[in-house]
Formats: structure tokens, sequence, C-alpha cells
């Protein structure tokens, strides 16, 4: 009949694979607003952990994200997952789809969980606060110095060219302090993680945007680290350290539920 809405048809939400050899549930925590129960589809020792819901794109707004991101930290709290892209939906409306993924995919399924087995992501991102980091650029670098005094009292219109050099000095001089920041921090933490992932710096005054692989047991290890690299350069920059987060970075994990 003309002018009634039609639904959407259901599915089955994904969220993440872990390997769990029986039924597992995780409460009324799904995506969306109907708060629809999150629990795992087992095919062998590996389970997908999903919800119902109805087969739409889910807009990448805040609120989905956060719903999506607190179902994996839910499931992180026992076991290590690899996460799915955000909005995969398998196109039944019963397990069997979700079934016929596991099974066709278990192979690679395996082998990235037995690589991620016992391991977490933790992200670092370090800005330099920049009018300490310039005053320690005028205390390092003599020339810089040396040229800014000579022109702090001369007036501005007839020492443009020079005031443009001192700003080209400054910027090379920045790019090479951040860098030997950066360096020192991972000469630190590099050997504590078992992979790295450089992610791109946004603005010149980052100092680095890094994701680290970390075995749970060197976590402690980790967190002091951190800690003492703070207590050393805290003055200098502010230092964003985040634990326990799904592995986005060194797993790509795409599942095509298609033709399942």
């Amino acid at each position: 009949m003309s002018g009634i809405l039609e639904l959407p048809k259901e599915g089955k939400y994904i969220y993440g694979i872990i390997r769990h050899p029986g039924p597992i549930e995780f409460g009324p925590i799904g995506i969306g607003k109907r708060a629809d129960l999150v629990y795992g589809v087992n095919f062998k020792d590996i389970t997908a952990i999903v919800s119902n819901s109805p087969i739409i794109q889910y807009e990448a707004r805040r609120v989905n994200m956060t719903t999506h991101e607190k179902v994996l930290e839910e499931i992180m709290k026992e076991h290590s997952v690899l996460p799915v892209r955000f909005s995969t939906i398998s196109e039944h409306d019963n397990d069997s789809g979700i079934l016929k993924i596991l099974e066709k995919d278990y192979r690679k399924l395996d082998d990235l969980l037995t690589k991620m087995d016992g391991k977490k992501e933790l992200g670092l991102k370090i800005l330099a606060h920049e009018g300490p980091i310039y005053e320690s650029i005028l205390e390092k670098y003599d020339e810089i110095r040396a040229l800014r005094d000579k022109l702090i009292n001369l007036p501005v219109d007839k020492t443009h060219y020079q005031r443009m050099k001192i700003g080209e000095m400054v910027a090379a001089a920045l790019k090479k302090e951040t860098e030997g920041y950066k360096n020192a921090f991972l000469d630190v933490l590099t050997p504590l993680s078992e992979d790295l992932k450089i992610n791109d710096n946004y603005g010149e005054m980052m100092v680095i945007n890094a994701a680290f692989l970390i075995k749970n047991i060197n976590e402690p290890a980790f967190d002091e680290a951190v800690n003492i690299l703070d207590e050393k350069y805290g003055n200098l920059m502010t230092i964003k350290y985040v634990g326990t987060l799904p592995p986005y970075n060194f797993v790509n994990l795409v599942i095509n539920t298609k033709g399942v």
C-alpha cells in the first residue's frame, strides 16, 4: 500500500572477534536506540560478538562511534579482540550468516587472534608547549638568540628581511628539536612494545602521534617509562597517554558480509 513507510530488514551488527569456545553475553548495550543484547556466535573456538540491528548504514556520528567503542571496551575487560570495521552488518536475521563468515574466514581469524593474544594497543600523543619550546630554542641556538637581540629595538619596517630570516631559522630549529624529542621517546618505549605505528602529526607543535602494541604483562613497565619521560619533559610538552584500546592500528579486519 502506498504511503506506508517500510521498515528496514533485520540483520546482525558485528563488533569484533574473540577466542572463546562457547556462549557469551555482554548485556543490552548494542548500537542504536534499541539497546539490543550483545552476545557471541560461536564456531569452534572463535566467537563473533554481535547484536540485532536494522540493516542500515550507521552514520559515523559521535553517539554511534561511542557505542561501538564501548562494546569493544566491555569485551576487552576479559578478552583480546579483533575489532571489526564500524557499521559491518550481516544481512541475515539469524546467526546463520555469522556462522558462515566464521567458517569461511576461520584460518585468517585464528592467525590474527594468535598474533593479538595477550596484547593491547596503547596510544601516545605528545604536543610541545609553544612558549617553553621557543624559549628552549633561544637558549640553545646562539645564532638565533644573537640575531633576535640585535633586532629587538630596531624598527620593524626596516628589518623585515632579517625578521623573516629569524622565522625561518626558528622553524628549522623547531623541526630539529621535535624530531630529537620524538626519537628520545621512541628509544625508551619501542623496546617495551611488540609493534609500533607512527601516525601523521597535526600541527608543527605535535612531537609524536603513535600507537604501540604491548603485551599485557609489559604494561606496568611501559606505564612507568611514560611517567619517567613525563617527569623529564613535562615542562616542555603535554603527554596524552591512552591505555587499553582495540588494536585498530595493528589489525585491518574487513569482513565481507555479502554472499554469505
